[in-house]
C-alpha cells in the first residue's frame, strides 16, 4: 500500500468511526471521555506521518482499537450489548465489555511501543525489549485509571457511566491486570510477524 494512500484510508476510517459513534451515542459527555484517545492520537499520527510511518499492521490494530473505544462511547461500557451477551453465555456477574477495552489497551499499545522502540532506540529484539514494552503498557493503563479517578472527583455522579465500575470495588486493579495480559499476549502472538514486517522498512 502506498504511503499516502495508507494515511488517507486510516484517517477516513477513523473519522467515519468517530462520526457514526457520535451520531448514535446516548451520552455525549461519556462519548467524549471514551473516544478522547482517538481525538488525541489521530491528529498526532497525521501530523507526524511524513517523519514516522508505522507498518500497516499497526494502523489496522489502531482501527480495531478505535472501534472498541467508539462502541463503548455509543453505549457506555456498562451497557454494550456484547457485554450482556457475554454475561449470558459465560455466567458473568457484570457486563465485562470494559475488560475487552482494557485488554486492547495493553494489546495495541504494546505493538506501537514495540515498533517505536525498535526503530528509534538502541534496543534490540529480546527479553529486555519485551519487559520495557510491557512496563510501558502497564504505565499507560495506570495513568488512565488516574484520569478516571480525577474525572470522578471532578464530575461526581455524572462520571459513573465513564467509570463503568458497576459496583466492583477492584475494577481499577482488574483493568490494569487485563492491560498487562493484553500486552503479553500481543508480544507472544504478533512480535514475530511484526519483526518480519519491520525488516522490509
Amino acid at each position: 500500500m502506498k504511503e499516502k494512500t495508507k494515511i488517507i484510508y486510516f484517517t477516513a476510517c477513523s473519522l467515519l468511526i468517530l462520526a457514526i459513534s457520535f451520531i448514535f451515542t446516548f451520552d455525549r459527555f461519556t462519548w467524549l471521555m471514551e473516544v478522547s484517545p482517538i481525538l488525541i492520537g489521530l491528529p498526532i499520527l497525521i501530523v507526524t506521518f511524513k517523519k514516522f510511518q508505522f507498518t500497516t499492521l499497526i494502523y489496522w490494530l489502531l482501527i480495531l482499537h478505535f472501534l472498541i473505544l467508539a462502541v463503548g462511547g455509543i453505549y457506555t461500557y456498562a451497557e454494550v450489548p456484547l457485554g450482556f451477551w457475554m454475561q449470558e453465555w459465560f455466567g458473568f456477574e457484570r457486563n465485562n465489555y470494559d475488560k475487552i477495552g482494557h485488554f486492547a489497551q495493553g494489546f495495541i499499545p504494546a505493538m506501537v511501543a514495540h515498533e517505536i522502540l525498535l526503530r528509534t532506540s538502541p534496543l534490540q529484539k529480546g527479553k529486555w525489549l519485551s519487559f520495557i514494552v510491557t512496563s510501558i503498557c502497564l504505565a499507560i493503563s495506570a495513568c488512565y485509571e488516574m484520569i478516571e479517578w480525577w474525572t470522578a472527583v471532578a464530575q461526581g455522579a455524572s462520571a459513573d457511566a465513564f467509570l463503568g465500575t458497576q459496583g466492583y470495588e477492584w475494577d481499577a486493579q482488574s483493568d490494569m491486570f487485563y492491560a498487562l495480559i493484553g500486552a503479553i499476549v500481543a508480544l507472544l502472538l504478533l512480535s514475530g510477524l511484526h519483526n518480519k514486517l519491520l525488516k522490509k522498512i
